[in-house]
């Protein structure tokens, strides 16, 4: 696409609109780390320079994309938790049908799962202050949302709710970097099956973490 110089208020938003629509592509067929700015302004149609006008850094189009995903997550997870949870059963088996709701749903999501991973260590790198601002005020509104659907569920967690929701993104951005491994890496499993425990699914490695820090947090019966 080529486009024209935006003019109007409403021009410049259909034009952020398309340059977060083309990294978002670009993170369904690569890894984070391998989006740049060069890239994705070819496929914007857009100069690097150009480009700018609307986002200071590829880290602060990837920055907004983090938080769109999170929230389209956070609005798609009640429905989730709801119809894989049972009310009436005890808080250690609702914790881990938490754990395994959460775990399919965020499995099912590795774009995300890889921003989450890229957040601390690239992605709020080399971005303004009030990027930065930005992108924390929408976390900390989104870690509310989790942590109250995850209250719900879950009452006996109390204060550790947080907590809790807190370290499953951190989780599920640090095993996302494990999953799927590289094609070599793949190769040298099918070629020595003894190396196969080394790997493992995002989902099960996900389920089994939640679930540990979830039962490590519930309070113990008196």
């Amino acid at each position: 696409m080529n486009f024209q110089r935006a003019r109007s208020a409403e021009q410049r938003e259909i034009r952020r609109r398309a340059i977060l629509d083309t990294a978002a592509a670009m993170l369904d067929e690569m890894p984070v780390a391998e989006v740049s700015l060069n890239e994705l302004s070819r496929r914007a149609g857009l100069a690097k320079s150009a480009l700018s006008r609307y986002f200071e850094s590829r880290e602060a189009v990837l920055l907004e994309l983090l938080d769109h995903f999170l929230r389209s997550w956070l609005a798609e997870l009640p429905d989730e938790l709801a119809a894989g949870i049972d009310a009436g059963l005890p808080a250690e088996r609702r914790a881990e049908l938490l754990a395994e709701v959460l775990s399919r749903s965020l499995a099912a999501r590795p774009v995300l799962c890889g921003l989450f991973g890229a957040q601390s260590s690239v992605l709020e790198h080399n971005v303004t202050l009030e990027v930065a601002r930005r992108h924390k005020l929408a976390s900390l509104e989104a870690l509310a949302t989790m942590t109250d659907l995850v209250r719900r569920q879950l009452p006996e967690l109390g204060d550790g709710a947080q907590g809790f929701c807190l370290h499953a993104m951190i989780l599920a951005g640090a095993l996302s970097a494990y999953c799927p491994p590289p094609a070599v890496v793949l190769a040298v499993y099918e070629a020595d099956p003894a190396l196969v425990p080394l790997g493992f699914d995002l989902r099960d490695a996900l389920r089994q973490g939640l679930e540990a820090v979830l039962l490590g947090t519930l309070p113990r019966p008196s």
